[in-house]
């Protein structure tokens, strides 16, 4: 959570997928995790990525949605996941003068 003195800016969404394992996410508990896992990581570099692209200091997320996709052609499996978020700066006196 930002600190309770940030000013929400707006809410954006962000995508994000992560690698593709062979085979398909279904009853398999240890490839979903690891494929979750690597979702979690690229989703979190995201998220920092458009922070600093859209000038903001902090960000909440509010939803996200997660789906496994299958490839039949390749037999290849992934998650995708689609978050909803608050993009957050700091208030204006709480920000640093430059330093010259």
């Amino acid at each position: 959570m930002p600190p309770f003195d940030a000013d929400p800016v707006a809410e954006h969404i962000i995508e994000a997928t992560s690698s593709r394992v062979p085979g398909t996410l279904v009853h398999r508990d240890e490839v979903w995790g690891q494929c979750y896992e690597n979702l979690m990581d690229r989703t979190s570099t995201r998220l920092e990525q458009e922070v600093v692209r859209l000038g903001g200091h902090y960000a909440h997320v509010l939803d996200e949605s997660i789906d496994s996709q299958h490839d039949g052609a390749t037999g290849e499996a992934w998650l995708h996941g689609r978050f909803t978020y608050m993009l957050y700066r700091r208030p204006a006196e709480n920000i640093p003068e430059p330093q010259v």
